[in-house]
């Protein structure tokens, strides 16, 4: 009995000494960070080198999200692909816009990655942004790589959501998810992107030679400082083109990575997101040859149909099934489906040289100065030659536009919406292949914008 009683008060003392030596409340729990959701006010003052790294990787992988939904929707709207996804049949009956589908609907049918998604991109760069801009870890120089390559995705990222809402218009400041800008129109929203990309060039011009952080094998030969300017200046030549400011596209061509030469090799010269296997997400426009699926993108049978024979674009991008795919709501079957990936791994390519050949062309048929529609004529022969295509003899501006649209339909197809973007662009929205439905002009505003809008107005 005494020893029991010496025993306790001996565990007695020993923890009262303990709690006495911590200055211990008990009810002054640490608190515990969530591995799985951290905050981000550790970096927000004097990042790390390596803490800035993991955000310029984060960013890339951001950068890549938007890639489904867009080649989806998008394509769907402009006659590009059909999506015969079983699991939802909104997919074809709201994305077509069959029975009382007459105009996109707030929260259209599974249209948040055209739009939350690039927001989450942008998102990301802001904190990149304000991390370098508050940290002593890098030189002056350093830090304006990292500034320019994130105002740079910043830009591609906008003209996703802007390109879907047209109209509409989206907001750029965005920076206080409590305080957002106003929504800006198309023309000054497209003005903003395009500032945008004049201060990230700016800062990539005050950069080091060699950045201060590592990019993926999807910018390749780019990921130095001098090329990050070369793709800055190739996204403004697109933005350009869609402002209508057809000299600053030849303008920032000159200093993008734009090659006048032909052949495959120098059509797909550029820029890539990159997938690979596990805890890495794969390529999501892989879909196996000739499996037995209904859930699938498959090539709308316009494309086939109105190709020129032996257009090797054709037989590269399309596979010919031996069993056609069938959907419900489409009283056609599908023959061909997405042949462009070896793998679920494989890269997708988001900005290549083919495209900056093709808004060449464009720009200098509009500029229509000189010798503009013969160097036109012969830039799109370029890429004919490439592809197996017999050379064509324009003379006309509206024969060189016409061939252009013709030319981006298939060297561009399913990389991100062009063909509904540039019909839109050029009023030819009527002339896209309307079957089973009626193709929309622009996507509505979401309706958890306009809730804000009506809550702080």
């Amino acid at each position: 009995m005494l020893k029991t009683k010496h025993y306790l008060t001996t565990i007695s003392i020993v923890l009262l000494s303990f709690l006495m030596a911590a200055g211990c409340d008990l009810l002054d729990v640490e608190e515990v960070i969530d591995p799985n959701n951290p905050s981000s006010a550790g970096v927000l003052n004097d990042a790390t080198r390596g803490e800035l790294q993991n955000m310029v990787t984060g960013l890339e992988s951001r950068h890549r999200g938007y890639v489904a939904n867009t080649t989806q929707l998008f394509g769907s709207f402009g006659r590009e692909t059909w999506n015969f996804f079983a699991s939802d049949p909104r997919f074809t009956i709201d994305w077509l816009g069959q029975e009382d589908i007459t105009e996109p609907y707030p929260n259209f049918f599974a249209s948040g990655g055209t739009y939350n998604t690039p927001y989450q991109a942008i998102k990301q760069a802001n904190l990149l942004i304000e991390s370098v801009q508050n940290t002593g870890t890098v030189t002056d120089t350093e830090r304006n790589a990292y500034l320019g390559f994130a105002k740079t995705i910043q830009a591609f990222q906008y003209l996703i959501p802007l390109n879907g809402q047209y109209q509409n218009g989206i907001r750029i400041d965005v920076a206080d998810p409590l305080n957002p800008g106003p929504f800006l129109g198309y023309d000054a929203a497209l003005d903003r992107i395009i500032s945008l990309l004049d201060e990230a060039y700016s800062n990539l011009n005050s950069a080091p030679a060699e950045l201060p952080f590592s990019l993926t094998e999807g910018f390749g030969e780019f990921a130095t400082t001098d090329g990050l300017k070369q793709v800055n200046r190739a996204i403004k030549a697109r933005a350009s083109i869609y402002a209508e400011d057809f000299p600053g596209a030849l303008n920032a061509l000159n200093d993008s990575f734009l090659d006048l030469t032909a052949g495959e090799a120098s059509m797909n010269r550029g820029v890539s997101h990159v997938y690979g296997n596990p805890p890495d997400s794969f390529n999501p426009l892989f879909y196996p040859l000739d499996a037995n699926t209904n859930q699938i993108m498959v090539v709308h049978p316009s494309m086939i149909e109105d190709a020129e024979a032996g257009d090797l674009r054709v037989e590269n991008k399309f596979f010919q099934r031996t069993t056609p795919v069938s959907n419900a709501n489409v009283p056609e079957a599908a023959e061909y489906q997405d042949a462009r990936f070896e793998s679920n791994t494989s890269s997708i390519p988001y900005l290549r040289n083919e495209e900056l050949i093709l808004i060449y062309a464009e720009a200098l048929a509009q500029r229509g100065q000189g010798t503009d529609f013969i160097d036109a004529q012969n830039a799109i022969n370029l890429i004919r030659d490439t592809w197996n295509l017999p050379p064509v003899t324009l003379t006309t501006f509206d024969e060189i536009i016409d061939q252009v649209l013709f030319e981006r339909r298939y060297s561009l197809w399913a990389e991100g919406g062009h063909r509904w973007v540039d019909a839109r662009r050029y009023d030819r929205l009527d002339e896209i292949p309307n079957r089973y439905g009626r193709v929309f002009t622009q996507l509505a505003r979401p309706t958890s914008e306009t809730n804000w809008e009506n809550q702080n107005n």
